[in-house]
C-alpha cells in the first residue's frame, strides 16, 4: 500500500532536484529519505528516479506519477483543511499584503469590523512593493494583496477593484507649476523626479507613461516610503506622482497638489487572490467583507 509520507518524500526530491536538499528542508536524514523513495518504488513496481547523473532526474515513470501524487497531496490538504475548520470552531489565519501607500486609506476600520466579528481569526498584514506582493500570493506565502493594476499574470487571479483615482503631480508650494491648474506629462520632461523603488508598481508604471509622452524621467531619488518621498519634495529636491487621495492629506502650505492631464495616469488598486487556491472560512469571510465595504470604481 502507498503511504502519503512516501509520496510527500517523493514530491520534495522531484522538486527540489537532490537528496540532500530535499532531506533538508524534510528535516531528515538523507539516508531515510532515500529508503522512503525506493520502498515507493518497490510498492509502484516502477522506477522513479533516475540516479545514474550527477544531478538525479526523473523517469517517464516518475514524471506521470509525480503530477498524480501532488494531486493526491493536494486533496489530502483541502480535507484536513476542512476538518480544521469544524475542529477549531471558525479559527484560522489570514495573510495580507499592501502597498505602503494603501494602509491608511480604508482598511483600518475594515480589519478593525472583520476582528470585532471574528475575534479568534488572525490577520497578519505585510506591507512592501507590489511587485514582490503579487509573487507572494502566487507563491502562497500571502493569502491576499493589494496590488496597484495591471498585474503580469492576471488570469491566475480573481481581483476586487477597491480604489480608482488619477495620479497627480506634487511639488512645494513655491514650485513654479505650482499654482496650475494641471499639467501635462511632458511639461514634467526637465524636472527632477522622487520615486518608489524598481519592485513597486507604480516607479514601473510612471516611466512607461513618460517614454510614451517622449522622455525618460530623470530620477533623482527613489525611496519605499510616501510620507519620505514627499519630505524631500518639501527639500525641493525634485518632484513626485501620488494618487489623488495621498495628495489630499498633504499640507496645503509646504504642498502643491496638480492634476496631470495628456494624459492623465490612473491608479487602480484591487485586492487579488489566487483562483486556483482553497478558500477557507476566514478566507470566504474577508472576501465577502470587502465586497460590502469597497464602493466599485468610477467608469
Amino acid at each position: 500500500m502507498i503511504d502519503l509520507k512516501q509520496l510527500t518524500y517523493f514530491v520534495a526530491v522531484a522538486e527540489s532536484g537532490s537528496f540532500t536538499q530535499a532531506a533538508r528542508s524534510l528535516h531528515i536524514t538523507q539516508p531515510s529519505l532515500s529508503k522512503m523513495v525506493r520502498l515507493l518504488e518497490e510498492d509502484l513496481g516502477v522506477q522513479l528516479i533516475d540516479r545514474s547523473a550527477k544531478k538525479i532526474e526523473l523517469t517517464d515513470a516518475g514524471r506521470s506519477i509525480l503530477q498524480s501524487a501532488k494531486g493526491i497531496l493536494q486533496s489530502v490538504e483541502l480535507l484536513t483543511t476542512d476538518l480544521e475548520e469544524v475542529t477549531t470552531l471558525r479559527k484560522g489565519t489570514l495573510r495580507l499584503g499592501i502597498p505602503p501607500m494603501t494602509g491608511g486609506y480604508f482598511l483600518p476600520s475594515i480589519i478593525e469590523s472583520f476582528l470585532s466579528d471574528y475575534p479568534d481569526i488572525r490577520l497578519h498584514v505585510l506591507e512592501q512593493g507590489g511587485k514582490s506582493l503579487e509573487q507572494d500570493v502566487l507563491q502562497g506565502e500571502l493569502d491576499f494583496s493589494l496590488v496597484i493594476l495591471p498585474v503580469k499574470e492576471e488570469d491566475r487571479f480573481h481581483i476586487l477593484p477597491c480604489v480608482h483615482e488619477d495620479l497627480h503631480l506634487v511639488a512645494h508650494a513655491g514650485h513654479p507649476l505650482a499654482g496650475r491648474e494641471a499639467v501635462t506629462l511632458k511639461e514634467l520632461e526637465d524636472e527632477p523626479f522622487i520615486m518608489f523603488r524598481e519592485d513597486f508598481t507604480l516607479h514601473h508604471l510612471i516611466k512607461d507613461r513618460c517614454r510614451a509622452a517622449g522622455f525618460e524621467p530623470r530620477i533623482v531619488f527613489e525611496s519605499s516610503q510616501w510620507d519620505f518621498m514627499t519630505e524631500m519634495v518639501a527639500a525641493k529636491y525634485g518632484i513626485s506622482l501620488l494618487p489623488e487621495g495621498v495628495c489630499r492629506r498633504l499640507d496645503p502650505r509646504r504642498f502643491a497638489s496638480v492634476p496631470v492631464v495628456r494624459p492623465s495616469i490612473p491608479w487602480r488598486l484591487s485586492m487579488i487572490w489566487r483562483k486556483d487556491k482553497y478558500m477557507s472560512f476566514a478566507a470566504r469571510e474577508w472576501v465577502r467583507l470587502m465586497e460590502s465595504k469597497v464602493a466599485p470604481p468610477s467608469p
